[in-house]
């Protein structure tokens, strides 16, 4: 059994409960221990992880957000930059699955978060733990 850190940016409530859930089932089903922490935004998810990881209490973690395509810049920064800090972490070895979520609109972002339709939580769960098996492989 490992200890999952899942890593929230809590911005959309019912989406953000629907990828949770989908990720602590996934993690949950295979036995292992989960825990959850909020942070303010996807930027700070990187972060987060980081700091967790400096703890040395994790194994592995889930990036769990949604961001939604505005009519601004921004969501190409949040998205892009979230992703390249998740990326970063992996490159030094961290097993991370990321589970945020970057769809155009509010219903792509139902499908996409609903642990019944696309479960991209869950699938964020279960990179994360194919990612710690391949470290420990590796190790």
């Amino acid at each position: 059994m490992a200890k999952f850190l899942i890593v929230e940016a809590r911005f959309y409530n019912k989406l953000n409960d629907m990828l949770v859930s989908g990720a602590k089932a996934e993690l949950e089903k295979e036995g292992h221990d989960v825990e959850v922490v909020t942070v303010p935004g996807a930027l700070e998810i990187p972060g987060a992880i980081s700091l967790a990881e400096e703890s040395g209490r994790y194994d592995a973690y889930v990036a769990i957000g949604v961001v939604i395509r505005g009519e601004t810049y921004h969501f190409e920064i949040v998205a892009g930059e979230s992703a390249r800090g998740l990326m970063a972490l992996s490159m030094d070895g961290i097993a991370i699955g990321n589970g945020i979520i970057t769809p155009e609109n509010e219903l792509q972002a139902l499908v996409r978060a609903d642990p019944d339709k696309k479960n991209k939580g869950g699938e964020a769960a279960k990179a994360a733990m194919a990612m710690l098996a391949l470290q420990e492989k590796f190790a």
